[in-house]
């Protein structure tokens, strides 16, 4: 019996020589690939509801460490799916209003809901054509306060999905969205004057001055699949409808570690709100947001 000990461990010696490791490590047994496997499933049950959550969220929702919720993920490949769509060509600016208006939020704090909402629209492919989808976000809550969905981007989405937020709540002060035609014409300035709203606008080529929406409209076209999947547009309108409440009221916000609605909700009940500092700076192109 001696014999075939040593033999045994002359072979693991020799094997872990040529292998380059500790003879020890040949004698490792995993402690833990039942917890990792539970773990898995739980984390699995949660991107199939959150499709584009990533491990800060889920560790959120899971209410435990994200550096382990992380080990997990890569251990097992399990990761959101990214997707890019078609794009439509970008619009005519030849119709455009000229205007000389400023960046009103840098450097703004931000410290109440309805000082400033932010606005853009987005695309989606459906049906052979693209439909457009415009929204309003309180900067603040990161609420979607209003919404509107056309067959075409125009004066008419914007100004409607704006007077869908203002038929449920009270102007902001300011409204900050790109430099695009649709923001510009006359009749989206117009009905911002007619309500007392300061028009603000980043500068041209500058994205991520209004990189809030930018980041709101990629994890949601991926929450909300593949347009085609509704055979209408009025089944799509319905998805959409639906895939905004989910982002106001299920999905974990990770500046605010819970929903939009549920911040916005704790926040009227309290005499003093916390303090959110956005802050965009130019050069680096970078946006913070601090919650005090």
């Amino acid at each position: 019996m001696g014999a075939v000990v040593r033999a045994e461990r002359e072979n693991k010696t020799a094997l872990a020589k040529k292998l380059g490791v500790s003879r020890s490590s040949l004698y490792y047994k995993p402690k833990m690939p039942a917890k990792d496997l539970a773990l898995k499933s739980q984390i699995e049950q949660v991107m199939e509801d959150n499709k584009a959550y990533g491990h800060k969220r889920i560790a959120m929702h899971l209410e435990i460490n994200k550096k382990r919720v992380l080990r997990v993920m890569k251990l097992f490949g399990l990761k959101p799916q990214r997707r890019r769509g078609r794009k439509p060509d970008k619009p005519d600016d030849k119709n455009k209003l000229p205007q000389d208006i400023p960046n009103l939020i840098q450097g703004l704090v931000i410290d109440r809901f309805g000082q400033v909402w932010v606005v853009d629209f987005t695309y989606l492919w459906f049906a052979g054509m693209f439909v457009y989808l415009a929204t309003v976000e309180d900067l603040f809550t990161r609420k979607i306060v209003g919404w509107a969905l056309s067959t075409r981007h125009n004066a008419k989405l914007v100004t409607d999905a704006l007077l869908n937020a203002l038929d449920k709540y009270p102007p902001p002060d300011i409204i900050h969205s790109d430099q695009g035609s649709e923001y510009c014409s006359r009749a989206h300035l117009n009905l911002l004057e007619a309500v007392g709203i300061k028009p603000s606008m980043s500068e041209k080529a500058s994205p991520w001055q209004n990189g809030y929406k930018e980041s709101f409209y990629s994890e949601f076209k991926l929450e909300l699949g593949n347009p085609n999947a509704y055979e209408t547009l009025g089944e799509l309108t319905e998805a959409v409808a639906y895939q905004i409440f989910y982002y106001n009221h299920r999905r974990i916000h990770t500046a605010l570690k819970c929903p939009p609605a549920t911040f916005h909700q704790r926040i009227s009940q309290t005499k003093k709100a916390p303090v959110a500092l956005t802050i965009i700076n130019n050069s680096t192109k970078t946006q913070k947001r601090i919650i005090v």
